[in-house]
């Protein structure tokens, strides 16, 4: 064979080994290689991170394998009694002592408050190495229903409420000469979800806040990480915006939903972070390989979407699908 038919059987082969990888993996090949080769949690050893959003789920079990790595924490979410249940939990891990761990209750949506926040965690440890913005909530809803008052609440939460807390982050960064913002998006945030349209918008706005903030100061020690997680176990649909101000979905998720565990997907983030990789995928199959194909190949997915339809791409996140179109159909026939 000539030069370019072994580049081009190269080339193929490259592509089916990366597919089947995709079938076998939970996390996007940076990821992957980065729990077999690269830094470990022990990297945050004496590192001083504050986590939004602490009080249960990805940001509940990430302050546990932080505590773990021997992680200096500072755990905010609405809830103090929450909170203090969190911090019991990290108590039990080896050389962490309650002045280890500081709790600041808060509502991110309040915005006048962050830099009294952010004040005290300098007060108290007297830096600040590490912010994860992990405070959210996801959302059910059919687009033509969503009422704007829910497009704002929702953006009032998982975008301006993360923005501001990082631009004072961001200033005392640079102004110290290194710091890392890791965000905690979803894979939502990559591609459209279905029935869930402001909860997409506000994470795909997420991404075009950092990935402007990250080619902003190329060159400087901030760094950036968005976190893309797929369905996971957690309480978030129970406490789901829907199409209604003030309403949570309140469903909760089935035991047999396939969904990643909390467990690993915080553990995942962790890497993630301690790597400073700045995007990272995760999620159980079929998911990965569909994201690829979604981001990679658009004129494939869109071919195949008029075949499988929104229903069908739902159940890839719940098992019952949150918004019954053939019930909406009845009530407008």
């Amino acid at each position: 064979m000539g030069v370019f038919e072994w580049i081009g059987l190269g080339y193929v082969s490259y592509l089916f080994l990366y597919a089947v990888f995709l079938c076998l993996s939970d996390c996007d090949l940076g990821l992957l290689l980065a729990t077999k080769f690269g830094k470990g949690i022990g990297k945050f050893n004496k590192k001083v991170v504050w986590i939004t959003g602490a009080s249960s789920g990805i940001g509940e079990h990430l302050a546990l394998v932080l505590a773990k790595a021997g992680a200096k924490l500072v755990l905010s979410a609405r809830s103090e009694t929450n909170l203090e249940r969190v911090k019991q939990k990290c108590l039990g891990a080896d050389g962490i002592t309650s002045e280890d761990i500081l709790i600041i209750p808060m509502d991110v949506t309040d915005f006048s408050q962050h830099q009294q926040h952010f004040n005290k965690v300098l007060s108290h440890f007297g830096q600040l190495d590490i912010l994860v913005n992990n405070a959210g909530r996801s959302q059910r809803a059919s687009w033509e229903d969503i009422q704007l008052d829910v497009d704002k609440q929702m953006f009032d939460l998982n975008v301006f409420g993360t923005i501001s807390l990082s631009r004072i982050a961001a200033r005392y960064f640079l102004d110290r000469g290194s710091g890392h913002i890791a965000v905690t998006s979803s894979i939502a945030g990559v591609l459209g979800a279905p029935f869930s349209g402001s909860y997409t918008a506000t994470k795909h706005a997420i991404h075009g806040y950092f990935n402007s903030l990250r080619r902003e100061k190329l060159g400087t020690n901030l760094v950036i990480t968005l976190l893309c997680p797929g369905p996971t176990f957690s309480n978030f649909l129970a406490e789901s915006f829907t199409d209604k101000p003030g309403e949570k979905f309140g469903q909760p998720q089935s035991a047999t939903d396939r969904r990643m565990t909390t467990e690993r997907c915080a553990y995942l983030s962790a890497i993630a972070i301690a790597n400073e990789l700045n995007e990272v995928w995760m999620g159980l199959f079929p998911l990965l390989p569909l994201v690829y194909i979604a981001v990679y190949c658009p004129v494939i997915t869109n071919s195949l979407g008029r075949f499988v339809g929104a229903s069908a791409l739902q159940k890839l996140r719940d098992t019952k699908v949150a918004v019954d179109e053939s019930k909406r159909n009845d009530a407008s026939s």
